[in-house]
């Protein structure tokens, strides 16, 4: 199907630009994170393009996702239902909000 527009609703101006040139460029670089040590009891994996899984053994943390330059750390086991605690432009600034968050064992 194709949708013709009449001259008349035309846009005479260009939108308005959601983001500058000098604010986009401002933005850390998006690198993905190193990964984990596997001496560490503290681990994550990559389960989705933009989405990690943080654990402590079988115990799962929370997930952190990746949302442009932005890490939105979930708490929670099960990412339908975790709850989102925090943002931060530092992977390992989410991955210790999780390990704060975890119950002690």
């Amino acid at each position: 199907m194709t949708l013709e527009m009449h001259p008349s609703q035309r846009r005479s101006r260009p939108l308005p630009a959601l983001a500058t040139r000098e604010s986009l460029e401002q933005l850390p670089t998006r690198m993905p994170p190193s990964p984990a040590v596997p001496s560490s009891a503290l681990q994550w994996q990559r389960i989705g393009v933009d989405r990690y899984q943080v654990r402590i053994g079988t115990l799962t943390l929370g997930y952190i996702d990746v949302v442009g330059a932005v890490f939105v750390v979930l708490a929670g086991s099960r990412y339908s239902r975790a709850v989102e605690t925090a943002q931060t432009l530092v992977f390992e600034d989410a991955v210790n909000i999780l390990r704060t968050d975890a119950p002690e064992s």
